[in-house]
């Protein structure tokens, strides 16, 4: 077994370097206002810091979305046509929403957008899963509960899971009757 080497600590941050690993952050990764202040309070503790009073996240941060680095309504855009694409539905968008710390203003065009792909994030979700129209056999008893569940999780509206579960195997799928049920 090979002896493990101690590795010098890093040195504290200051002014400079916070913001050199906000820059580098926020070029790496697509991510929101608070996100970032988030990550940089987490560098902060595992590094500490060795300027003068304490740093002021909030003005890196606004710094970094006046520079057009950080912009939370795209981020939000972003991460509706991701979980869409997936097949998620909008109440999935609206929890991942929350736990990046996008605000209502910020967050509407892509709740808005998630509505009107509603039908069609769950149907890519019922084809990933095999799910009603895309099952093999009809679901019935704990298979129909579990696969009910299943799109619920996903952040599909009841009436809308239940439409999709409850599609015989292997029949053309109405749009307009799933859209209805999407609503209610």
């Amino acid at each position: 077994m090979a002896a493990r080497i101690a590795r010098k600590p890093r040195p504290p941050l200051d002014e400079s370097k916070l913001a050199d690993l906000a820059l580098h952050y926020v070029g790496r990764f697509a991510t929101s206002r608070a996100k970032l202040i988030v990550y940089l309070r987490r560098k902060l503790r595992e590094r500490g810091w060795s300027g003068t009073g304490e740093p002021d996240l909030d003005v890196l941060a606004d710094r970094m979305v006046r520079s057009g680095y950080v912009d939370d309504r795209a981020f939000a855009l972003s991460k509706a046509r991701s979980l869409g694409a997936r097949g998620y539905g909008p109440r999935r968008l609206v929890q991942a929403l929350a736990a990046a710390g996008i605000g209502e203003e910020d967050g509407a065009d892509a709740r808005e957008q998630a509505a009107l792909d509603a039908v069609e994030a769950a149907l890519r979700f019922a084809r990933r899963r095999a799910i009603g129209p895309f099952a093999e056999t009809a679901a019935v008893g704990p298979v129909r509960e579990k696969a009910l569940a299943a799109m619920i999780r996903a952040g599909h509206r009841f009436a809308l899971a239940r439409a999709i579960v409850d599609h015989a195997p292997g029949n053309a799928v109405d749009i307009e009757i799933l859209q209805e049920s999407a609503k209610s």
